[in-house]
């Protein structure tokens, strides 16, 4: 089984997960066929999203979705069999190509998808540019009542922000950090502003980070 690197960066150039916007087998899969953390110089989105799916590994088995996804980085080589065969007859040659023109034309059809979508987009009515981010608050120590820092988190009210799906992860000596996601409108929701609305519950917060961000 073989491994294309270079594919998941690009896939990770503009998403946060393998698939959809919450971790899933798909992504489950992915991890483990890697050999470790991809180097950060040459694969940032990679790395970044390996460090974050890592976050979850206590969770793997319980993560929804399918694999599916995540197997077209992990596909088998093509049987060595099926060589010969193919330089028998020129026809069959000429049917599957070589791997530059299945690039080639992978690219063609890419080109002419997004062209026909901004095609579309262009006669729609312009809607709300929506994102999905993964929120972190860190509290000042162990002893932080952590339902009482979610509580005040989920107080803040902003338009064009929505609340969703949290969950505490350790990060070590008994402290958790609360990770939630949110859905924002790009024009309406500052993520700065928010981030400055949660500091002003200093008494549970030490301080925030954006982990991870989707255009929706």
């Amino acid at each position: 089984m073989s491994f294309d690197l270079a594919k998941l960066e690009a896939h990770l150039t503009t998403r946060s997960y393998i698939e959809g916007y919450t971790p899933s087998q798909a992504d489950v899969h992915v991890f483990k066929a890697l050999s470790g953390a991809p180097d950060s110089k040459t694969s940032p989105h990679a790395a970044r999203w390996y460090t974050h799916i890592k976050s979850y590994e206590a969770e793997f088995d319980s993560l929804s979705g399918s694999s599916t996804a995540g197997e077209t980085f992990t596909k088998a080589a093509a049987p060595a069999a099926a060589a010969p065969a193919a330089e028998e007859d020129d026809d069959e040659v000429d049917l599957f190509g070589s791997d530059e023109e299945v690039d080639e034309e992978a690219e063609r059809i890419k080109a002419e998808r997004v062209a026909a979508y901004n095609a579309k987009k262009a006669n729609k009515p312009k809607t709300a540019a929506k994102s999905v981010v993964t929120f972190e608050v860190k509290p000042w120590d162990d002893e932080t009542d952590m339902a009482e820092l979610e509580k005040a988190v989920r107080s803040v009210e902003m338009d064009g922000l929505v609340w969703g799906a949290s969950k505490l992860v350790p990060i070590g000596y008994g402290i958790k950090k609360l990770q939630i996601t949110i859905v924002v409108e790009d024009d309406l929701v500052s993520l700065e502003d928010l981030a400055d609305k949660v500091a002003e519950f200093e008494d549970y917060v030490q301080s925030t980070d954006v982990t991870a961000m989707q255009k929706l």
